[in-house]
């Protein structure tokens, strides 16, 4: 469950990445580095990550996502994911199964994915930038082990 539920929540970043041009801006404010804010967050309380980083880029005609995860031990969780805002699953790499994303924006600020594993829905995630685009916010919602509603926040300051 925890590992689901960390990519769901490092997933969830990646939904609000749009390039800007589609809404009239030159370069998206999404772009750069974000760092998990783990005392404003529900999710990430399990002492196994000590800090998540990610950098959002464009790439090709969509962008690139790379997450970083730190354990408390050393050791590092690499992944990447590269798509488009079109609805359409891709696949994140780094990962011993398939786990795949599909992002619909809600509005400007704010977009839903569905987060798959093994081609079945496993959570549902929408993120919401603040005004001055300094936070990230992810509320994502799966079902757990004995299949009852969990609804986690992730907070991500900019770097």
């Amino acid at each position: 469950m925890w590992t689901q539920t960390i990519l769901v929540v490092v997933m969830g970043l990646s939904l609000v990445t749009w390039p800007g041009p589609m809404y009239g801006q030159s370069q998206a404010p999404w772009f750069g580095t974000w760092r998990l804010n783990p005392g404003k967050s529900t999710a990430n309380r399990d002492p196994r990550f000590k800090r998540v980083t990610s950098t959002i880029e464009p790439w090709e005609s969509g962008l690139r996502v790379t997450y970083d995860m730190v354990g408390s031990r050393g050791g590092v969780t690499h992944l990447e994911w590269s798509g488009k805002l079109d609805g359409r699953d891709y696949p994140v790499q780094g990962v011993d199964y398939l786990l795949t994303n599909a992002y619909s924006p809600l509005d400007d600020r704010s977009y839903r994915i569905v987060i798959k594993v093994d081609g079945a829905v496993a959570a549902t995630a929408t993120a919401v930038i603040s005004p001055d685009g300094k936070t990230l916010t992810t509320n994502t919602l799966e079902k757990n082990a004995r299949g009852q509603d969990v609804r986690t926040v992730t907070v991500y300051d900019r770097q």
